[in-house]
Protein backbone atom coordinates (compact mmCIF):
# COMPACT_ATOMS: atom_id res chain seq x y z
CA UNK A 1 0.00 0.00 0.00
CA UNK A 2 1.33 3.44 -0.87
CA UNK A 3 -0.38 6.31 1.30
CA UNK A 4 1.20 9.07 2.31
CA UNK A 5 -0.53 11.98 5.10
CA UNK A 6 1.08 15.21 5.72
CA UNK A 7 0.20 18.28 7.41
CA UNK A 8 2.47 21.47 7.28
CA UNK A 9 2.39 24.86 5.93
CA UNK A 10 2.74 25.90 1.96
CA UNK A 11 6.02 27.84 1.09
CA UNK A 12 4.35 29.64 -1.87
CA UNK A 13 1.03 30.14 -3.11
CA UNK A 14 0.21 27.36 -5.23
CA UNK A 15 -0.01 28.44 -8.96
CA UNK A 16 -2.84 26.47 -11.50
CA UNK A 17 -1.55 25.70 -14.75
CA UNK A 18 -3.72 24.16 -17.68
CA UNK A 19 -2.56 21.07 -20.04
CA UNK A 20 -2.83 21.23 -23.36
CA UNK A 21 -6.07 19.42 -23.46
CA UNK A 22 -7.30 21.61 -20.58
CA UNK A 23 -6.75 19.50 -17.80
CA UNK A 24 -6.12 21.90 -14.16
CA UNK A 25 -3.09 21.27 -12.53
CA UNK A 26 -1.20 21.95 -9.16
CA UNK A 27 2.68 22.04 -7.98
CA UNK A 28 3.36 23.45 -4.90
CA UNK A 29 5.52 22.36 -1.70
CA UNK A 30 4.62 22.13 1.71
CA UNK A 31 7.30 22.35 4.84
CA UNK A 32 6.51 19.73 7.38
CA UNK A 33 8.29 20.19 10.67
CA UNK A 34 10.29 16.89 11.85
CA UNK A 35 9.10 16.12 15.28
CA UNK A 36 12.07 16.51 17.66
CA UNK A 37 14.43 19.41 17.57
CA UNK A 38 18.14 19.65 16.69
CA UNK A 39 19.64 18.90 20.26
CA UNK A 40 22.94 20.92 19.59
CA UNK A 41 20.33 24.08 18.28
CA UNK A 42 17.06 23.38 19.67
CA UNK A 43 15.61 24.44 16.53
CA UNK A 44 13.11 22.24 14.58
CA UNK A 45 14.00 20.97 11.31
CA UNK A 46 11.46 20.73 8.85
CA UNK A 47 11.62 18.85 5.25
CA UNK A 48 10.14 20.72 1.78
CA UNK A 49 7.81 18.08 0.23
CA UNK A 50 6.89 18.77 -3.49
CA UNK A 51 3.15 17.70 -4.22
CA UNK A 52 1.49 17.78 -7.40
CA UNK A 53 -2.63 17.91 -7.69
CA UNK A 54 -4.80 17.05 -10.59
CA UNK A 55 -8.20 18.56 -11.94
CA UNK A 56 -10.94 19.72 -9.31
CA UNK A 57 -8.35 19.45 -6.74
CA UNK A 58 -5.74 21.13 -8.05
CA UNK A 59 -8.77 23.61 -8.57
CA UNK A 60 -9.20 23.69 -4.99
CA UNK A 61 -5.56 24.21 -3.29
CA UNK A 62 -5.09 27.22 -6.09
CA UNK A 63 -8.47 28.71 -5.15
CA UNK A 64 -8.56 28.53 -1.02
CA UNK A 65 -4.87 27.81 0.31
CA UNK A 66 -1.71 30.44 -0.11
CA UNK A 67 1.88 30.71 1.36
CA UNK A 68 2.15 30.36 5.19
CA UNK A 69 -1.19 28.22 5.25
CA UNK A 70 -1.90 25.09 7.07
CA UNK A 71 -2.49 21.72 4.53
CA UNK A 72 -3.37 18.61 5.20
CA UNK A 73 -3.29 16.35 2.52
CA UNK A 74 -2.73 12.43 1.66
CA UNK A 75 -1.50 10.76 -1.46
CA UNK A 76 0.68 8.28 -2.84
CA UNK A 77 4.24 8.49 -3.18
CA UNK A 78 5.48 8.99 -6.82
CA UNK A 79 9.26 8.48 -7.39
CA UNK A 80 10.24 9.49 -11.10
CA UNK A 81 13.70 9.86 -12.75
CA UNK A 82 14.39 11.51 -16.65
CA UNK A 83 17.64 11.42 -18.74
CA UNK A 84 19.20 15.01 -19.00
CA UNK A 85 18.69 15.99 -22.80
CA UNK A 86 21.77 17.62 -22.79
CA UNK A 87 23.99 15.31 -21.01
CA UNK A 88 22.63 11.98 -22.22
CA UNK A 89 24.53 9.84 -19.36
CA UNK A 90 22.92 12.40 -16.75
CA UNK A 91 19.61 10.58 -14.91
CA UNK A 92 17.85 12.93 -12.61
CA UNK A 93 15.77 11.85 -9.78
CA UNK A 94 13.09 13.24 -7.77
CA UNK A 95 10.30 12.18 -5.43
CA UNK A 96 6.58 14.27 -5.06
CA UNK A 97 3.40 13.35 -3.69
CA UNK A 98 0.66 12.91 -5.75
CA UNK A 99 -2.43 14.47 -3.78
CA UNK A 100 -5.36 12.58 -3.83
CA UNK A 101 -7.35 14.46 -0.72
CA UNK A 102 -6.98 17.94 0.89
CA UNK A 103 -8.22 19.49 3.93
CA UNK A 104 -7.91 22.28 5.86
CA UNK A 105 -6.15 22.44 8.64
CA UNK A 106 -5.55 25.38 11.33
CA UNK A 107 -7.74 28.31 12.35
CA UNK A 108 -9.65 30.12 9.56
CA UNK A 109 -7.21 33.36 10.14
CA UNK A 110 -4.08 31.30 10.65
CA UNK A 111 -0.98 32.46 8.27
CA UNK A 112 1.37 31.07 9.75
CA UNK A 113 2.95 34.70 10.95
CA UNK A 114 4.44 34.80 14.45
CA UNK A 115 2.34 38.09 14.73
CA UNK A 116 -0.24 38.37 18.32
CA UNK A 117 -2.87 36.24 17.97
CA UNK A 118 -6.61 37.35 17.03
CA UNK A 119 -8.21 38.46 20.66
CA UNK A 120 -11.07 36.02 21.89
CA UNK A 121 -14.00 37.29 22.85
CA UNK A 122 -15.12 37.38 26.13
CA UNK A 123 -17.29 34.95 28.08
CA UNK A 124 -20.75 36.85 28.56
CA UNK A 125 -22.13 34.23 31.73
CA UNK A 126 -20.45 31.54 33.16
CA UNK A 127 -22.04 28.05 32.59
CA UNK A 128 -24.39 27.12 34.92
CA UNK A 129 -23.68 23.91 37.44
CA UNK A 130 -25.93 21.34 38.27
CA UNK A 131 -27.09 21.61 41.54
CA UNK A 132 -26.81 19.03 43.98
CA UNK A 133 -29.98 17.61 43.59
CA UNK A 134 -29.59 17.39 39.84
CA UNK A 135 -27.15 14.37 38.04
CA UNK A 136 -27.34 17.07 34.79
CA UNK A 137 -28.28 20.55 34.18
CA UNK A 138 -29.88 21.06 30.43
CA UNK A 139 -30.01 24.85 30.05
CA UNK A 140 -32.76 26.75 28.81
CA UNK A 141 -34.81 24.00 26.22
CA UNK A 142 -37.63 26.71 25.67
CA UNK A 143 -36.45 26.44 21.66
CA UNK A 144 -36.91 23.01 20.98
CA UNK A 145 -39.98 21.53 20.54
CA UNK A 146 -41.31 18.25 21.83
CA UNK A 147 -42.07 15.97 18.70
CA UNK A 148 -44.34 12.60 19.65
CA UNK A 149 -43.74 9.80 17.55
CA UNK A 150 -44.90 5.93 16.99
CA UNK A 151 -41.11 4.96 17.81
CA UNK A 152 -40.01 4.65 14.06
CA UNK A 153 -36.89 6.23 12.59
CA UNK A 154 -37.51 9.15 10.28
CA UNK A 155 -34.82 7.88 7.82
Amino acid sequence: MNKVILTGRLTADPELRQTQSGVASCRFTVAVNRKFADKSTGERQADFITCVAWRQTAEFVSRYFSKGKMIALEGELRNNNYKDRTHPDVTHYNTEILVDNVEFCGGKNDSGSSGPAPSQPQQQAAPQQPTANDSMSYGNLSDFEEILSDGDVPF
